[in-house]
């Protein structure tokens, strides 16, 4: 009998394990833009290149789908999810004011080791583009915002704005395509360069200035 169980513990702890593995595998290829926004995401394809069986494929995509980054077409099944103009145009607006917001709130810090998270991501920015790693760049992209708006101190903001971002970067990826077939590797770096310079300055005013000029829709059609 407790053999069974273990077995039947076992089995289950493995199905988590490869959802997870699923929705983390999925979660970068789509916030990297190596999926983009409306592609249909056909499970025998998926199945065959994750190594999974369908049944924890399809518990990865209903979480996807609870997230925003994938939704279920009626008779034609699973697609990337997609945004309107207006929904795109409104999710940045909204992102603007609380990065704006968490500005004001969290500059100046009050210790030099409150600058930690935004000095990593950072660094792993440098080496993402130093190797040409197109998933790791868009990730670090998205983890040094997440990083500011942290240093206001509100969780609830921080989740908030997670929320934003993650439905933003399916385009945001897109930002950083054409800016890749545009600009030179380092752009990107050194305006986050810039950027952090300027919050380790300490003046709220100085940061959003560099923040408006950041050019986060730039590549936007």
């Amino acid at each position: 009998m407790d053999d069974v169980a273990a077995s039947t513990v076992d089995g289950e702890l493995e199905s988590v394990s490869l959802v997870d593995l699923a929705v983390s595998r999925l979660t970068r290829e789509i916030l990297s833009g190596k999926s983009d926004p409306g592609e249909r995401l056909v499970e025998e394809q998926l199945t065959r290149r994750l190594g999974i069986s369908r049944a924890p494929l399809r518990e990865a995509l209903r979480l996807l789908a609870q997230q925003g980054l994938v939704e279920h077409v009626p008779r034609r099944g699973v697609r990337v999810a997609t945004l309107s103009d207006r929904d795109v145009r409104e999710l940045y607006e909204l992102r603007d004011v609380l990065e704006r917001f968490s500005v004001r709130a969290g500059i100046p810090v009050g210790r030099e080791s409150d600058l930690a998270g935004l000095r990593a991501t950072l660094d792993q920015l440098r080496e993402a583009t130093r190797v040409g790693d197109r998933m790791a760049v868009a990730e670090s992209h998205r983890e040094f915002h997440v990083a500011l708006v942290a240093l206001a101190g509100n969780r609830q903001l921080s989740a908030v704005y997670g929320s934003i971002l993650v439905k933003l970067q399916l385009y945001m990826a897109i930002n950083l395509r054409r800016e890749a077939e545009l600009a030179q590797p380092l752009d990107g770096v050194h305006r986050h360069e810039r950027l952090f310079e300027a919050v380790a300055g300490g003046d709220p005013e100085e940061v959003l200035t560099v923040l408006s000029g950041h050019g986060a829709r730039s590549y936007l059609g």
